[in-house]
């Protein structure tokens, strides 16, 4: 409603090009490396989202740049391939040398720039600006030209740079916010008095420093930006540059551009990326983070499971994830009741409040559930014996190095209290000797087979354990127990069977 509002007084740009550099200032990030052929698979999946172009690294820095560059150019991809260059001769024959048909130009044009790193003055720079422009597209290539630190350069020179590069012929000028520092109104206010006197199409590069790239980028547009520089998984140097995913959503969704983006395949294409280059998302990573559609309170459950838009603003489809209610502390009944239905499993209102009771347990203690916790939780559930004649009322266990473990067990047998300490080869064995003791003045029951199994890694996984048990009338029950103790799981599955057999006997 609001957004709405505002964006109706807005003229943007018809459709953002996207300008992809996952590869070149992706690769920068620190402790990433990719080889030729991770670059070769990365390029086929940022084409099959639609991007543009890719910017496929920066030749002149290493043999294996040239490569990847000529490699993905043999793919025949759509997007158009790009090079980076410093205005030397030397990089821009070596872009050139690669064959792409794009080349990005950049040099720092801030006082910071050319009084410490370039140590040049501003006509020095101007005039190789312009020289590497003519060059470029005296070679009939496409040229892209970034006036580095462009949001820390002084306004008057930084338009008479992008002046006399347009009228080198340059086919784009680049805007890079290179160390993160502008803010969305400053971004929209310099890229509207830009626009004012440009004629060439504007594109934006934002950094990450202050978390403000992908804001940026969406301000630029606002003022008339129609390419963006943009990162699978806001990959780049320092903080990283915009995400891909972030930008092309937003422009979507929220702002209503038309773009020719197989949006479905994102999570997929960051997934891929983040096993290349080691680096994982946070899971609370929009829009392809692990969380970005998972619920966990009761309230939003409710919501979501009666109408998916109360708590999300897009499908999670659309984007190629799904969408998972979680299980912890904040889970509400319908969440719990939702999962059983997708299962498949029946319990009644008794059997539920167990499973419900548990889960809120467990969260409590900090353990977040699993889809599989809470299958084995109502299995146990539902298999438990209908009549408890033999209940736990005690249970301590003594163990250390080099000893056999001690346990002592209370027991209510048919409302007779009875304990015994027994020992064991660790604690489990010694609870279910002493169980099998003070049931053996009532029945002679004995252990004939013991199963246990963590249900999901960690080591707060929860133990499922299935043991059977037999008499000496031939007579069979296994016991099932769920629970993060792993002794206690062991006790409560024995005296479940054990009960089994003494109803039938």
């Amino acid at each position: 409603m609001y957004v709405e509002n505002v964006i109706k007084t807005m003229e943007l740009p018809e459709t953002i090009k996207i300008f992809d550099t996952t590869l070149r200032d992706g690769e920068q990030t620190p402790g990433v490396a990719m080889t030729v052929d991770e670059k070769i698979r990365i390029a086929k999946k940022l084409d099959k989202i639609g991007v543009d172009k890719i910017e496929a690294g920066f030749p002149v820095s290493s043999e294996g740049e040239k490569e990847a560059a000529r490699e993905i150019l043999k793919l025949g991809l759509n997007a158009k391939i790009c090079g980076l260059a410093r205005p030397l001769k030397k990089d821009l024959d070596a872009a050139i040398g690669c064959g792409i048909d794009y080349i990005h130009i950049f040099i720092g044009t801030s006082p910071l720039h050319r009084e410490f790193k370039l140590k040049m003055s501003k006509a020095d720079i101007l005039n190789k600006s312009v020289e590497a422009v003519e060059y470029v597209k005296d070679h009939g290539i496409i040229a892209e030209f970034s006036a580095e630190d462009a949001t820390r350069t002084e306004f008057d020179y930084l338009k008479e740079v992008y002046l006399a590069v347009e009228d080198a012929g340059v086919d784009f000028v680049n805007v890079p916010d290179t160390v993160g520092v502008m803010i969305p109104a400053s971004m929209k206010y310099l890229i509207s008095k830009l626009e004012n006197d440009l004629k060439v199409p504007i594109s934006v590069h934002c950094h990450n420093d202050f978390g403000l790239a992908v804001a940026n980028s969406l301000s630029a547009a606002e003022a008339g930006a129609c390419q963006i520089h943009v990162a699978i998984n806001g990959l780049g140097e320092r903080a990283g540059n915009a995400s891909l995913e972030e930008v092309v959503m937003a422009l979507i969704s929220i702002y209503g551009i038309k773009m020719n983006m197989k949006t479905e395949l994102l999570v997929d294409t960051s997934e891929l990326v983040s096993r290349i280059t080691g680096v994982k998302m946070p899971p609370n990573k929009a829009i392809v983070g692990e969380n970005a559609f998972a619920h966990e309170a009761g309230i939003h459950v409710h919501g979501v499971l009666q109408k998916a838009e109360t708590y999300e603003p897009i499908t999670p489809e659309i984007v190629g994830h799904t969408r998972r209610i979680v299980l912890g502390k904040h889970t509400g009944a319908n969440a719990i009741r939702s999962k059983l239905d997708e299962y498949g499993i029946e319990l009644d209102d008794e059997q539920f409040n167990r499973v419900f009771n548990q889960v809120k347990k467990l969260g409590d203690k900090g353990k977040c559930i699993t889809d599989a916790d809470l299958k084995s939780m109502s299995e146990t559930i539902l298999g438990r014996a209908k009549e408890e004649i033999v209940k736990l009322e005690g249970l301590s266990v003594m163990t250390g190095d080099n000893v056999m473990s001690t346990a002592t067990v209370k027991l209510n047998i048919n409302g007779k209290m009875s304990s015994v300490a027994k020992t064991g080869v660790g604690p489990v064995d010694a609870a279910i000797n002493a169980i099998q003791s003070l049931v053996g003045e009532t029945a002679d029951i004995e252990l004939k087979e013991y199963n246990i199994e963590a249900i999901t890694g960690g080591t707060d996984a929860l133990a499922e354990v299935f043991v059977i048990m037999g008499d000496n009338e031939g007579n069979r029950a296994s016991g099932r127990s769920t629970l993060e103790d792993v002794v206690m799981a062991s006790v409560e599955a024995v005296l479940d069977a054990i009960n089994k057999i003494l109803i039938v006997r």
